[in-house]
């Protein structure tokens, strides 16, 4: 009796601490496998608010691009359609004023005193002459000026809209690239997160059966039993 019990001994000795062993060692490795599970999730939440915000700036810049092309074309039809009025208008002025000359120098002819005598007092139309042709030279010379600073304007708009839509281009180009690199770290990291869920699992069921065995050996192994010597001491 007295070597089944000291065998019963070993053996309770021997499977605490194997079993001791397991469960400190399962215990930590359910904590490593649960703070790298947590880290996973953590930057997958992190991707996807990532990837959210980049597929909402893409957007926005298709909306300003396309925004920027309709208000581009509108304004070039308008600053095209002013060019050629202003242009129209200087060769209209510029006909009127040539027929106003010829007209003023054949009437300066027929007044001069060697031909019409009688009309040396007359001072003929010098200052008709000069005020409609000096108003006709304004508004030749306002019409001249619209179309330098409309045809200006129309190219300092048109250098700003090619440059807007390159760096905008650039831009959307360097978005979607970054877009699809923090995909597949997403898609990596989903992947390493189910492999870790799955290794915490079957870790998780190790250190629970650890414990259940702890909780079958303790009755059998911890409990306080009188000995043999002991019961035999005391008759």
């Amino acid at each position: 009796e007295a070597a089944a019990e000291a065998a019963h001994k070993g053996w309770c000795d021997k499977e605490l601490h194997d079993n001791k062993v397991k469960r400190d060692t399962k215990t930590a490795e359910v904590a490593e496998l649960t703070a790298e599970k947590e880290a996973l999730e953590a930057d997958i939440a992190t991707l996807t608010k990532q990837l959210e915000e980049l597929a909402a700036a893409q957007a926005a810049l298709a909306k300003a691009m396309k925004e920027a092309t309709e208000i581009r074309e509108k304004e070039k039809a308008e600053n095209l359609a002013t060019i050629a009025d202003a242009k129209e208008a200087q060769a209209a002025v510029e006909s009127a004023l040539k027929i106003l000359r010829d007209f003023y120098d054949k009437q300066g002819t027929l007044l001069q005193e060697d031909q019409v005598p009688e009309m040396k007092a007359y001072k003929g139309m010098g200052g008709a002459k000069k005020g409609v042709i000096g108003m006709l030279e304004v508004i030749l010379s306002d019409f001249a000026r619209l179309e330098a600073e409309t045809t200006a304007d129309e190219n300092t708009a048109d250098r700003e809209y090619e440059q807007f839509m390159a760096d905008s281009k650039a831009d959307t180009e360097a978005k979607h690239k970054e877009e699809f690199d923090k995909g597949l770290q997403k898609d990596q990291k989903e992947h390493e997160l189910k492999g870790k869920t799955s290794d915490l699992d079957a870790t998780q069921e190790e250190l629970d059966a650890a414990l259940k065995y702890y909780g079958e050996l303790k009755p059998a192994c911890l409990e306080v039993k009188v000995s043999y010597e002991e019961r035999v001491q005391n008759g």
